[in-house]
């Protein structure tokens, strides 16, 4: 035995670190990015719920934009929470006002309670019945605890690809 092999013994086991900030979220659909005063819904557009910003779908794919929890997946499948593991809260909200369809063209492949990993498919819709309906089918994400964060800023612009950084949040 080593004479400092007792201090091993001793020390307690390392808690998880800290998430390192600032976090950026990934890009949860393939499209053009819409500023946040931009999206056809006086309540995201003015922040009430956080801020936010949209991509404007080209292809009917939700991924997570970071690891974390699905912390809500109602039965409508138009709208998935996530509570990151370095607690932040993401609100993804597909379209407006889709929640009228009751599940029609969402077809949702994650459950609340679900542990999801950054890429991970959440989420599939036809954004062809959503065009059929009359709904923008504008992807909403949404940073609800944002006044937990001292920034929360939308990084990207134009056409984006999933996983690209879309949301920085600074501590």
């Amino acid at each position: 035995m080593g004479f400092f092999d007792f201090l091993k013994k001793s020390a307690e086991p390392a808690a998880p670190a800290a998430p390192a900030f600032p976090v950026t979220l990934a890009a949860d659909a393939k499209g053009t990015v819409v500023a946040m005063e931009n999206i056809p819904d006086e309540v995201f557009a003015q922040g009430i719920l956080g801020k936010c910003c949209g991509i404007d779908p080209t292809e009917g794919k939700i991924y997570a934009p970071a690891d974390g929890e699905i912390t809500q997946a109602p039965d409508s499948g138009h709208a998935l929470g996530i509570m990151t593991t370095a607690g932040v809260e993401v609100l993804i909200h597909v379209g407006v006002d889709t929640v009228e369809m009751k599940g029609d063209g969402f077809s949702p492949k994650v459950k609340e309670g679900d542990k999801v990993k950054k890429g991970d498919l959440l989420l599939e819709m036809d954004l062809d019945k959503i065009a059929a309906a009359a709904h923008p089918a504008v992807v909403i994400t949404v940073v609800t605890n944002t006044d937990d964060f001292k920034d929360v800023e939308v990084v990207a612009s134009g056409a984006v690809e999933p996983g690209a950084d879309l949301i920085k949040i600074s501590k």
